[in-house]
């Protein structure tokens, strides 16, 4: 039993660097980022760590942290990590249900929150919650309910540990933490059910940083890296332990729906998204692209194939490229993609991990034509999040690479994945029934995805329990389809409908703006969105573009009937999780009535 590495983590990088930046974040009312140093990081580590102590936070206690991105949740992580205390992070769009739940379900008396929202749920749910002792308060500018007078700011309540007699404890549970102590429990987004305590102990995220230094040779402390997935996300939440291990500047993004802005202000050179950041950044180009003409629209259209055939039909499959069409890409690396990556605002880009979802062919290929190095990957929260990522000298179109140093992996009944390894879960918090169900009995634990090997990657196929069957025996995979119509610049979310059905259908959200602006071309006239929906002219518009995508499957695989829908999929109705996977139970309850008439002879 050795210690834990993230116990003094950001005290020894402060040694090392000083006063380089640490963190950077955005204060919106000046309109600029404002830089942490690391001394100023470790300090402020200390000053909570003391608070802990002063409060009277157990070792092994349970916190919770519920914010967006904010410098204050990285403090909180790591002063709980230096004290042996454990931190659960709650999304920060997470309904007071929710909220209720995981803090009765953890007994949590000290809830961190960060605005205005956040401490309106929390403060409702704490007259409910008999766990709950105090709220702490990131952000200054929150106003407190009337007749609340426990609640406290963040920086009154780390003045407690301006008091140095704390400091003795602090230093004597650091050097006692180790690998047994648990670091976090992440609650999953629930899919299926109640969201389960996923228990992430410190033996996980030690192996996690070993593991990842053998194959990320490429991120360096000059790295300067945008935190755009929120923190409570297993991907981001490794992937910035991981950064601040090598030294990078972190730039914390506060508000998702920001991040075109952020982006370009910061100009990050790495930052990790899920597959949709670039179905946007991808729909957005081929938008661009559909309505130019002319010389103009030739020359993208060349360039993105000249990037094709560079970048993936020869330097992917190991190949040097001939040297006239060397010279093309290189013009069209400095016009063409220069400019686009300079629009995004990833121009110093070196280093794009992605994973969360299955990424649609056309995106991944697109990407890698005008250059830019998305590193595929998979993950789950149960396994610290990487289980295996595709670098750019061994990747191929759909492939999610090679598997983490010091995991191992088989494959089960209906070629599910199973995976054994320190950074995999020990299991599921107060729910031994669970844990037991998650692993076979030589410890094997079932991630419930489907996939094979090719040449030594990994691919995945299916997500086994959400495999569907029609009622003519037929096996569905919506994943597949969702993924190849997804990336039309008509369709922002659709979900399948196939389960015990005589065939397949479909939920569809289109880009209503993209709609109108069709309507508008062809003269279709409509007063509503949803009159817009219901006219021929579209209906035959999507029935088009769906048939021209799905070409690829086989016939009973394929979209026979669709709904379009006058309104997206949201949380508020239950139909997203926090990280806006879709509850298909809840779409088939929401939406009885459409689909039933899909299936009307």
């Amino acid at each position: 039993m050795s210690q834990s590495y993230l116990s003094d983590l950001v005290f020894r990088q402060a040694k090392k660097y000083g006063d380089r930046v640490a963190l950077k974040y955005r204060d919106y009312s000046k309109s600029a980022w404002i830089p942490v140093s690391f001394n100023k990081f470790a300090d402020t580590v200390r000053r909570a760590a003391r608070a802990f102590v002063a409060s009277g936070i157990r070792v092994q206690e349970n916190v919770g942290t519920f914010s967006q991105n904010m410098p204050e949740c990285l403090y909180v992580d790591f002063a709980s990590f230096a004290t042996r205390v454990v931190t659960i992070p709650l999304y920060a769009t997470s309904s007071e249900s929710q909220v209720h739940y995981i803090l009765q379900d953890a007994e949590i008396r000290y809830l961190f929150v960060g605005e205005q929202y956040q401490y309106d749920v929390a403060w409702r749910v704490q007259q409910i919650c008999s766990s709950l002792k105090q709220i702490v308060i990131f952000d200054k500018s929150v106003k407190r309910a009337k007749g609340d007078n426990q609640s406290v700011y963040f920086d009154e309540f780390i003045k407690l540990g301006d008091d140095l007699k704390y400091q003795e404890e602090v230093e004597t549970r650091t050097k006692a933490s180790n690998t047994d102590d648990i670091a976090n429990i992440l609650y999953t987004s629930g899919t299926t059910g109640d969201s389960k305590g996923v228990m992430l102990h410190h033996s996980c995220f030690n192996a996690a940083i070993s593991a990842h230094d053998t194959m990320l040779t490429n991120v360096t402390d000059s790295d300067v890296v945008m935190n755009f997935l929120p923190y409570t996300h297993i991907f981001e939440r490794a992937w910035t332990y991981y950064c601040i291990h090598k030294g990078c500047t972190l730039c914390v993004n506060l508000h998702p729906q920001d991040i075109q802005k952020t982006i370009k202000e910061v100009r990050p050179t790495a930052m990790c998204s899920v597959p949709r950041f670039w179905e946007k950044v991808y729909n957005g180009v081929m938008e661009k692209i559909n309505q130019s003409t002319g010389v103009k629209k030739q020359m993208m259209c060349s360039a993105l194939e000249i990037g094709r055939k560079h970048n993936i039909d020869y330097l992917m499959n190991g190949k040097k490229p001939p040297m006239w069409l060397h010279l093309k890409y290189k013009f069209c690396e400095n016009t063409i993609f220069s400019v686009l990556k300079k629009t995004i605002g990833i121009e110093n880009g070196r280093f794009f991990p992605t994973a969360g979802a299955a990424i649609p062919v056309k995106v991944e290929e697109f990407v890698h034509s005008v250059g830019v190095n998305m590193v595929a990957g998979y993950g789950l929260t149960e396994t610290t999040a990487t289980v295996s990522f595709a670098m750019y000298d061994n990747f191929r179109l759909g492939c999610v690479g090679d598997l983490l140093p010091g995991l191992e992996m088989k494959f089960g009944e209906d070629n599910e994945i199973l995976l054994r390894g320190a950074t995999v879960t020990r299991g599921y918090y107060k729910k031994e029934a669970i844990t037991k169900q998650a692993f076979t009995e030589d410890g094997w634990f079932h991630t419930g995805d489907a996939g094979y090997l090719k040449d030594g990657r990994l691919y995945l196929t299916d997500r086994i329990k959400d495999l569907f069957k029609t009622s003519n025996g037929k096996y569905i995979a919506p994943q597949a389809i969702e993924t190849k119509l997804v990336v039309d610049r008509y369709i922002d979310q659709i979900s399948i409908i196939a389960d015990r059905r005589k065939f397949v259908s479909a939920l569809i959200v289109p880009e209503y703006e993209q709609v109108k602006n069709y309507a508008d071309a062809h003269g279709v006239q409509y007063a509503s969105i949803e009159e817009l929906l219901k006219k021929p002219e579209i209906i035959e518009l999507f029935r088009t573009r769906i048939d021209t995508l799905q070409q690829q499957f086989a016939h009973y695989e394929q979209v026979k009937r669709f709904t379009l829908l006058p309104h997206p999929f949201s949380m508020e109705r239950g139909e997203l999780t926090n990280t806006l996977k879709v509850k298909r139970s809840v779409l088939l309850k929401n939406y009885a009535a459409e689909i039933d008439k899909m299936y009307e002879d």
